[in-house]
C-alpha cells in the first residue's frame, strides 16, 4: 500500500479491505436472526409476559424434581424451576405462566398452599414473591424496545454533533448489528429475555460506543495532521495505532465477564452471558464494520453528489 506522504508510514494491517466479507457475513446473521425472532421467538421472562416469580427456601433438602412434580400434581402452572445459588442454601426459583384471565394472586396463594401441605408450615420462608399481569408485562416489553432505539438514536445525534455526520451511520450499523445478534443468541439457546437482559444489551451499547469514539478520534487527528491521506489509509491507521488499547480494555472487561458468567451463580448468569457475547461483537464491529463503513458512506454520498 502506497502513501501521499512518503514519511508517513501507512498501517500494515488493512482493517478496511475486510469489509466486504466481515459485511456480508454479519448481514447473513442478522437476517438469520430476524427469520428466527419471527419463527421461533424469545423466551420472555416474567416481566415481559406476565407471571408470578416465587423465589422459595427451604429448612431441609429438597429434591427439585419430586417438587416440580408435586407442584404439577396441583395444578400450580409451572413454567420453570430451577435451584440457586450453593446446593447446601436448598433455595429455588419458581416461575408461573399466567393469562389475562388468571388471579395471580390466588396463584401466588395456592403455591404456598400447597407447599404447606407437602412439606409443613414453617419449612420454607418466601424470599421474593413478584407478581406481573400480562398487559403490564406487555408494556414493559414495548418500553424495553423503546429504550434500546432512543439509546441508539441518541448516540447516533451524538456522534454527528462531535464528529462529521459521516460517521454516524456506521456506528449506528454496528450497534443495531450487535443488538440483533445477541437477541439472536438468545433465540437459539432459549435462554430467559427479561429486563435484566434489557440493561446488559444497554450496557453494551454504551461499551461499544465508547471503543468507537477512541478511534474516530484518532481518525480525526490523523485526518488533520495528514490530510493528503485516504480516508481508507487514515482509517487503517487509526485502527492499528489504537488496537493495543482495544485489546488491553477488551480483554479486561471479558476476562471479568467471564469469570461472572462461569461462576456468578444462576441468578446472574443470563446478564453475563450477554455482556460476554456483547464485548465480542462490539470489538468486532467497531473494527470492521462501523469504521469501514465511513468509507462506503463516503463513496455513496461522492457519487450521489456528482
Amino acid at each position: 500500500m502506497t502513501t501521499a506522504n512518503a514519511n508517513y508510514k501507512v498501517a500494515t494491517v488493512d482493517y478496511v479491505g475486510l469489509f466486504k466479507i466481515c459485511g456480508i457475513s454479519s448481514l447473513v446473521l442478522v437476517l438469520g436472526t430476524i427469520v428466527l425472532f419471527f419463527t421461533k421467538g424469545l423466551n420472555y421472562g416474567v416481566d415481559f409476559r406476565g407471571g408470578v416469580e416465587i423465589q422459595v427456601k427451604f429448612k431441609d433438602k429438597t429434591d427439585l424434581g419430586t417438587l416440580r412434580d408435586y407442584l404439577i400434581s396441583k395444578d400450580v402452572p409451572v413454567s420453570q424451576l430451577q435451584t440457586i445459588g450453593d446446593e447446601g442454601q436448598n433455595e429455588y426459583l419458581l416461575k408461573l405462566d399466567s393469562d389475562e384471565k388468571s388471579d395471580l394472586n390466588a396463584i401466588s396463594t395456592k403455591v404456598g398452599t400447597a407447599l404447606t401441605e407437602k412439606y409443613g408450615a414453617g419449612s420454607y420462608d418466601f424470599l421474593k414473591n413478584d407478581i406481573v399481569g400480562p398487559k403490564a408485562g406487555a408494556e414493559l416489553r414495548t418500553s424495553a424496545f423503546k429504550a434500546i432505539m432512543w439509546a441508539i438514536l441518541a448516540i447516533m445525534i451524538y456522534l454527528a454533533l462531535r464528529f462529521d455526520y459521516k460517521f454516524a451511520p456506521g456506528a449506528i450499523v454496528a450497534l443495531i448489528h450487535d443488538v440483533t445478534l445477541i437477541v439472536g443468541a438468545f433465540i437459539l439457546t432459549q435462554k430467559e429475555f427479561s429486563l435484566q437482559i434489557v440493561a446488559a444489551l444497554l450496557a453494551i451499547i454504551g461499551y461499544s460506543v465508547n471503543d468507537t469514539v477512541v478511534i474516530y478520534d484518532r481518525v480525526r487527528e490523523i485526518e488533520a495532521a495528514h490530510p493528503n491521506l485516504s480516508t481508507t489509509q487514515i482509517i487503517n491507521r487509526a485502527i492499528n495505532e489504537t488496537m493495543s488499547r482495544t485489546i488491553i480494555t477488551s480483554l479486561t472487561v471479558l476476562g471479568v465477564s467471564l469469570v461472572m458468567l462461569f461462576w456468578g451463580g444462576s441468578v446472574i448468569h443470563d446478564f453475563f452471558f450477554a455482556m460476554t457475547i456483547g464485548v465480542v461483537l462490539g470489538v468486532y464491529s467497531t473494527i470492521y464494520i462501523a469504521i469501514p463503513m465511513t468509507v462506503v458512506y463516503e463513496k455513496f454520498i461522492s457519487k450521489k453528489s456528482a
